[in-house]
């Protein structure tokens, strides 16, 4: 088993309901501190991690009207020493996919959708190294840039929000991912317009063909990275994976469009589109499949507009561009070079 600490702090008199919420949810062990001097009590109690967010939902609804005098806070929990063993009942096989609570991935994600100055270096940074890996056509350069390219988190949070309709962080993640791919775009373009190269590489060359696999490739990045968040997989091993599908095209698109090959740039461009709402579309799937839902009945309701409206933008999308995949495949690749 895999198990939480949960410190509650709470206003005198709630312990017996604290308690009692901890059996319902098969606490492994509860403890209820005396009343302190400032007039509450702490309770600690170690859970499964799958049953926490059962537990703090209902921690809230009883608790939540307290003017929030009131506090949870979840502690990993690396080892028990003894260790124990505890029996596992039929009610355990139904418990929620999310591994991690609601709150733990807000709290994560979050701070991937900040943006801030890092963030830009990082965008401009991991551009350069990537450019120059195109340009060369380098591999190891391109996988270095990926490393360090920081492009998972607006994604991630971007379908995070979109499952549970939050709209401040949607709007943030937005800026956030717009804000990243502008960068990666004005940097590549610059060094196109100033190295002006007059041999194309395969590496800068694969960029530009699109085909189905590439949807399959960023549908399978977004899940990736959504479960590397729910599970506790290396985030940047997925990190990478999510980069491979967009900061390649990217910069591919900005050499490309620098250096005035038109054609090509239309291939990085439809190449960078799809691999945009293939990891959004699959990564808020996954979110859904895993469980994460809401915890009021008005916020639920919220979310399932949300769901709707963005699933539908981003299939509706997807559908085009793969009518586009179909047609660049015939006469756009006859169109000729502007450098030429």
């Amino acid at each position: 088993m895999s198990y939480r600490l949960v410190e509650i702090i709470a206003p005198e008199g709630h312990g017996d309901t604290i308690r009692a919420i901890a059996e319902n949810h098969n606490a492994v062990e509860t403890y209820i501190s005396d009343v302190d001097s400032t007039g509450r009590i702490s309770a600690w109690l170690l859970m499964d991690k799958a049953n926490v967010q059962d537990c703090i939902d209902v921690v809230q609804t009883a608790l939540g009207g307290e003017d929030k005098k009131w506090r949870a806070v979840l502690i990993p929990v690396d080892a028990i020493v003894p260790d124990f063993e505890v029996e596992k009942d039929e009610n355990e096989k139904k418990k929620s996919k999310v591994r991690a609570t609601r709150e733990e991935l807000f709290n994560q994600v979050e701070q991937g959708a900040k943006l801030h100055r890092n963030y830009l270096v990082l965008a401009f940074l991991s551009t350069v190294v990537a450019g120059i890996g195109l340009l060369q056509n380098n591999v190891a350069v391109v996988i270095g840039a990926m490393v360090i390219a920081p492009l998972l988190g607006p994604n991630l949070a971007l379908a995070f929000a979109s499952i549970l309709g939050h709209r401040s962080l949607m709007i943030s993640s937005l800026k956030t991912n717009l804000a990243g791919i502008s960068v990666a775009l004005a940097v590549s373009a610059l060094m196109g317009a100033v190295l002006q190269p007059t041999h194309l590489s395969d590496e800068l060359m694969a960029r530009t063909v699109v085909g189905y696999d590439a949807i399959a490739l960023a549908l399978a990045s977004g899940a990736a990275a959504v479960l590397s968040l729910t599970t506790g997989l290396s985030a940047t091993l997925v990190g990478v994976m999510v980069a491979v599908a967009l900061l390649p095209p990217t910069a591919a698109l900005g050499i490309l469009a620098g250096s005035g090959h038109w054609r090509a740039a239309l291939g990085a461009a439809l190449l960078l589109a799809v691999n945009v709402v293939c990891i959004n579309l699959s990564a808020q799937f996954v979110f859904w499949t895993q469980g994460l839902r809401p915890r009021t009945w008005l916020e639920q309701q919220s979310a399932k507009q949300s769901i709707v409206i963005t699933s539908a933008f981003w299939v509706v999308l997807l559908l085009v561009l793969a009518v586009a995949i179909y047609f660049y495949k015939g006469p756009l690749p006859e169109l000729p070079l502007l450098s030429d």
